[in-house]
């Protein structure tokens, strides 16, 4: 609690790579504009240097203690991993991942909307048409780094890649997932799965799925492959409402999803610890963009969008609301970056942004 009574936060900064820095110094600024704005909370950052230029220094994107470190906050808001001159699998598997499963970040949650006034891909949608909640299994599935390589350089070099699934971690994304559900006015969940042809991991999240649907009566629900869920998202995207999957199907279907909303610049997410053990991690989904890197025109959205989803999972549910809204106002004002047809910079957005920020909260 601060000495003025508001409640207030430790929040570890990691802008790490590309873009990653200009977005959340943007969304940092708005969320210091807002808190002198609302006086409802309090947010202290602490910038982490974790990263490829670390990397290069040091041969770590983060220190050994870095666990320890983060544990010390109550949540972090990370911007993006990667370079060209590093493989992804080095600097992936040696911060994010090496973040979302020693601290058991194992529910992710990607809410995709289409804004109004922002335009989709898709032909005739309309404003809210788009309005899901995707829950992406965060710890387990092909991203739990069993297998290996042998036989290197040899023509039978063989290379595995081992799928894990237990009970415990479907059922606790599945319970997760119908939680969200039932929270959602249309209670209605579809899971994803590919049991047709991987019998053994999908048929156990199919019979999961089963079981805890017993638990929740007032919740409709539907199984769909992940084939099959490409084509239900173009062609019939208000027959989806909450969506749960596996690591890596998510993955995949969440980056479609962001592209059908408007942009992939949009899309905001969460990697969660619903036990509260550990502090949860938000980040935009869009990546480290080197193309457009340092040239002032990152879309901040993704960003100040999962800031939103912060402030919300710290509690701050007025904040919360607020910022989105604002965010929403903005980008249907037309003050949009370039990949949503803009001419605004990063910069002219966050501070528009605040300009909304400080209507919403005038009027309320």
């Amino acid at each position: 609690m601060a000495s003025n009574g508001v409640q207030k936060y430790k929040i570890a900064s990691i802008g790490a790579d590309g873009i990653g820095p200009e977005v959340v110094n943007a969304t940092i600024h708005v969320l210091k504009a807002m808190q002198g704005i609302l006086n409802t909370f309090e947010l202290e950052f602490t910038e982490l240097d974790w990263g490829t230029a670390r990397y290069k220094k040091t041969g770590r994107y983060m220190p050994e203690d870095g666990l320890d470190i983060l544990r010390k906050f109550d949540a972090g808001l990370f911007g993006a991993v990667g370079a060209p001159d590093v493989p992804d699998h080095i600097s992936l598997w040696q911060l994010l991942l090496a973040i979302r499963g020693p601290m058991q970040l194992w529910a992710n949650v990607r809410p995709v909307k289409n804004f109004p006034n922002v335009p989709s891909p898709l032909s005739g949608v309309k404003d809210g048409d788009i309005d899901w909640v995707l829950v992406r299994e965060n710890s387990e599935g092909e991203y739990c780094g069993q297998g290996g390589r042998t036989h290197r350089g040899q023509p039978w070099e063989a290379a595995t890649e081992l799928s894990i699934f237990t009970r415990v971690g479907v059922e606790r994304i599945m319970r997760f997932a119908f939680d969200v559900a039932r929270s959602r006015p249309r209670k209605l969940l579809t899971v994803v799965t590919k049991s047709n042809a991987m019998r053994n991991g999908m048929v156990l999240w199919d019979e999961v799925a089963l079981e805890v649907s017993k638990e929740y009566p007032d919740v409709k629900w539907d199984k769909v492959l992940v084939d099959a869920m490409t084509v239900r998202m173009v062609n019939n995207p208000k027959s989806l409402d909450t969506i749960v999957g596996t690591n890596l199907h998510m993955d995949i279907i969440s980056d479609l999803a962001a592209a059908l909303g408007g942009s992939i610049g949009i899309a905001p997410s969460s990697n969660l610890d619903p036990t509260r053990k550990n502090p949860s991690l938000f980040e935009p989904v869009h990546g480290s963009a080197f193309d457009i890197t340092g040239k002032g025109i990152a879309n901040p959205v993704a960003t100040l969008w999962s800031a939103s989803e912060m402030l919300l999972w710290l509690g701050e549910k007025t904040a919360a609301d607020i910022l989105l809204q604002a965010t929403e106002q903005t980008c249907s004002l037309g003050i949009c970056t370039p990949d949503l047809g803009g001419k605004a910079s990063t910069v002219e957005v966050a501070e528009a942004v605040i300009a909304q920020i400080r209507k919403i909260a005038g009027s309320a």
